[in-house]
């Protein structure tokens, strides 16, 4: 069975690491200057194309974030482990690969 302190310390670990990756990624989410003296038409497109990347690996940092806090409210309130659909224990080997994994296989699938 899975250390509920060392899944608590991992979680708490990613979690800090993606904030510090949404901060870092803050510029290269920034509004693309459309200056089109100073940039070209090409040069444009790659910014704008890399800024909306930005934001989309963003969002998913965020959504990861709500993951690990729901997982942790679980913890704290001794539900981790069970799943949210029906309350039935998640296979370790499920846990194992996504710690924040609120549900068992069938009710997944």
């Amino acid at each position: 069975m899975l250390d509920e302190k060392s899944v608590r310390v991992a979680l708490e670990a990613e979690r800090g690491r993606i904030r510090a990756e949404i901060e870092d990624s803050a510029e290269s989410r920034a509004t693309v200057e459309l200056d089109q003296t100073s940039v070209g038409r090409l040069s444009r497109m790659d910014a704008l194309q890399g800024q909306a990347m930005a934001r989309a690996a963003d969002e998913r940092r965020r959504l990861r974030l709500s993951r690990i806090a729901a997982t942790l409210t679980r913890l704290d309130d001794g539900e981790f482990g069970a799943c949210v659909s029906c309350g039935e224990d998640i296979a370790e080997a499920r846990l194992m690969l996504d710690l924040t994994t609120p549900t068992c296989i069938r009710c997944a699938r």
